[in-house]
């Protein structure tokens, strides 16, 4: 097992955790102000604040051809990064005399807070180092939406500037939501790790980031809470050990049906329906089936995304989902502790009274805090779109909560109005160079179950009214996927939430609500997509995977809560309860637990076979002849001509050259064309064009089509020949040169 740590694989690693840990310590000083109120002063959320804001920087740069991508300006900037944090910001720290501050910022593992920035360093090394174990057993960068993730990672890597070309389509750029593609690609090439390899490594990162930053909003829920008696470390590390698990790991409690004969996929059925089989336990259970339980939906969950190992939106946004949340909630218990003249920022009676300060408002805390909320939703937005609108709404729910319950109860609405206006212009502004070259795929927002006369209008507006588009979950089903969460949500109001609750509950109540209305909202609209039999997948997978992340984050400090009201109550009543309530969340906990251990022995195949972190070694037993070729452009073909290369569908092999060099070529996968430029008829007339360029005789329109798509190299290899019955090599020849040959592959460059 322990062969991942070979000596090339360990400078890699080595180069990879560094980079990740020198960003983190740049970026300490803004993240130990803005999360201040937290035990460990977001130690860990600084190095996803860091990677968002040099990632976005970056962005900016090449997006209006300031500076290109490269090492060196990737270096400038965090030189850059560092002074501005280490001179300017805590220079004004220094007027005040704060040098716990400075020294905390300057000097981490020398501060009074040492221990639990080593601890939680630690836990990242560990956490980092436990998946990459898991990935070395299947690190494939093959199947699924794995070649897309890897085509962009490649297309950012060969570009001066952005937007990044899309590698199944010249010469468009990709219209996708790539920001958390981007910043694969810069820690790449910061770190100099391979792409083949530091693909893996992002997979095992987001996962250590995800399971340390979760540990850390666990133990932050709970440490912030007004107890009677003061809660030991160990109980607190245990939340937050939890915490993190459960956002991480956890599944939800299809596992049931391990102890049940096999259903049908297409057809469901409860479980007491079926024939209990306890002897042949797990009875050959299949983990997917947890993602697509509910008919022709998604909705997966983090632990399914780890193990599939697709290098998606949803997956690279889970950092900043976390530190969004991590985020409100430091604001949380900062402006709900404010004196009543700091609790709202632009006060209208100050405005009034002529006592406005325009300098002291733009630095004030809450308007620098509003300006970073709209760049992190930005940022959200720009790594899988959907988060920026559901976080844009969470957003405004708990400021309208925050306002509602604040100290100055004038002008209420207008106040929450302005701070929503200062977020939402943030957020058109950081997202506007994005937005310059990205069109939307939806068309519309479907209403389930639409009544006939409705149907008869079809659309009023964005609003679509589609016949035989009535589909909605059994509650049964519901319970099944997320039971666990609302047996701790219904034992929290039930046990311990009071009427005059402490800001803890109240900010939990907000998650709690917020996940619900993400679970239901699928029941009711969907937005339209290119699918016709799946019309609410989409919807439901990105609406109920945050809702999963948030009742994940709320169960944590539920139990916790729990555990304390149980101890501090020594009534034999309530000991009763005590033991019904640990038996029943036992079993419950034991369900959703194992759904990892199903999941990674099955496809990492019982963690037997060692097969390193190279995600294009599979290539050598598929394609080893094409495996060549392609090792061959990464090293001798610089910047990003054109090659041409077979069509073919989605999720098959076809597009292996462009994915695996970041070249583009004219069409690779047909229907994710069709998803992103809205309409099959424009990707449709290529799919010939490519079959004329490989079979036809002629060369006047053989050049004739070169020109066209601006073709400099032409490849020729195993699946060519396989989709080309008619393949007319002999032409390429004539108006070109072989630059590459093997027993299987000739790779030809155009001379005119």
């Amino acid at each position: 097992m322990f062969a991942v740590f070979n000596s090339i694989n360990t400078i890699f690693i080595f180069n990879w955790w560094l980079t990740i840990f020198v960003i983190g310590y740049v970026f300490l000083p803004i993240s130990s102000s803005i999360f201040g109120k937290f035990l460990d002063k977001g130690y860990l959320f600084s190095k996803i604040l860091g990677i968002s804001i040099l990632g976005y920087t970056i962005f900016l740069l090449g997006t209006f051809h300031i500076l290109p991508f490269s090492l060196f300006t990737c270096l400038l900037l965090i030189i850059l990064f560092f002074l501005l944090n280490y001179f300017f910001f805590l220079k004004k720290r220094e007027k005040k005399n704060n040098h716990s501050f400075i020294k905390t910022a300057l000097f981490p593992f020398f501060s009074k807070d040492r221990k639990i920035f080593i601890l939680e360093e630690i836990l990242f090394i560990i956490a980092l180092f436990f998946w990459i174990i898991i990935k070395s057993f299947q690190p494939d960068i093959h199947g699924l939406e794995k070649y897309m993730d890897f085509g962009f990672i490649n297309s950012i890597l060969r570009s001066e500037y952005f937007p990044a070309r899309d590698i199944w389509f010249t010469p468009y750029s990709i219209n996708y939501y790539y920001f958390g593609h981007l910043v694969t690609a810069i820690l790449t090439k910061i770190s100099s790790v391979p792409s083949q390899i530091s693909f893996n490594l992002m997979l095992a990162t987001l996962f250590s980031l995800t399971f340390t930053a979760s540990f850390s909003l666990g133990i932050n829920l709970l440490n912030s809470f007004d107890f009677k008696k003061k809660i030991s470390r160990k109980f607190l590390f245990f939340t937050g050990f939890l915490t993190a698990f459960l956002v991480t790991l956890a599944g939800n409690l299809h596992t049931i049906f391990a102890f049940f004969r096999s259903y049908s996929v297409e057809n469901p059925v409860p479980f007491w329906q079926l024939e209990f089989l306890p002897n042949t336990f797990p009875n050959s259970y299949w983990y997917p089936n947890a993602t697509r339980f509910i008919y022709n939906t998604i909705h997966e969950f983090p632990a399914y995304s780890w193990v599939v190992s697709d290098l998606h939106g949803h997956v690279l946004d889970i950092p900043f989902v976390l530190l969004m949340v991590a985020f409100l909630f430091s604001m949380f218990l900062n402006l709900t502790q404010k004196k009543e003249e700091h609790n709202n920022i632009f006060l209208l009676t100050s405005l009034r009274a002529n006592k406005f300060n325009l300098k002291q408002q733009l630095f004030s805390y809450e308007f620098l805090s509003l300006i970073l909320l709209g760049f992190l939703l930005a940022v959200m937005y720009m790594t899988n779109a959907w988060d920026g609108g559901i976080y844009l709404l969470f957003t405004l729910l708990i400021l309208f909560f925050i306002t509602l319950n604040g100290k100055n109860k004038t002008n209420i609405i207008a106040n929450f109005i302005l701070k929503t206006s200062i977020i939402f212009i943030s957020f058109i502004i950081f997202s506007l160079p994005f937005n310059f070259f990205f069109k939307p795929f939806t068309s519309g927002i479907g209403l389930l179950c639409a009544p006939d006369f409705l149907t008869n209008l079809e659309k009023i507006g964005p609003f679509l009214f589609e016949a035989n588009h009535c589909q909605t979950s059994p509650l049964w089903q519901l319970i099944i996927l997320y039971g666990f969460f609302y047996f701790l949500v219904l034992s929290f109001f039930v046990l311990v939430f009071k009427t005059k609750s402490y800001k803890n509950d109240f900010f939990i109540t907000v998650l709690i609500m917020f996940s619900t209305i993400l679970i239901f909202i699928p029941e009711i609209i969907y937005l339209k997509d290119i699918y016709p039999a799946h019309f609410r997948a989409n919807t439901m997978f990105k609406l109920t995977y945050q809702a999963f992340i948030l009742l994940s984050l709320s169960s944590g400090y539920i139990i916790a809560r729990i555990f304390i009201y149980f101890r501090e109550k020594n009534k034999i009543f309530i000991k009763s309860i005590e033991v019904l309530w640990i038996i029943f969340f036992t079993l419950l906990l034991s369900l959703i637990i194992s759904y990892s251990y199903f999941a990674i022995n099955s496809y990492y195949g019982d963690l037997k076979n060692y097969q390193g972190l190279d995600g294009t070694k599979y290539l050598k037993g598929l394609y080893p002849n094409d495996y060549k070729a392609i090792q061959w452009l990464n090293k001798n073909i610089n910047g990003q001509i054109v090659i041409l290369e077979a069509q073919g569908d989605s999720y098959t092999d076809f597009g292996r050259v462009s994915t695996n060099t970041g070249l583009p070529t004219v069409l690779g996968w047909t229907v994710h064309e069709w998803l992103w430029r809205g309409t099959y008829d424009i990707p449709a007339p290529r799919i010939e064009d490519i079959k004329t360029l490989y079979e036809t005789s002629d060369k006047e329109k053989t050049k004739e089509l070169i020109k066209k798509y601006d073709i400099k190299l032409i490849f020729i290899g195993e699946l060519e020949k396989q989709k080309y019955k008619n393949l007319e090599e002999d032409k390429f020849k004539e108006i070109g040169k072989i630059i590459y040959k093997n027993s299987e592959v000739n790779i030809y460059q155009i001379n005119f």
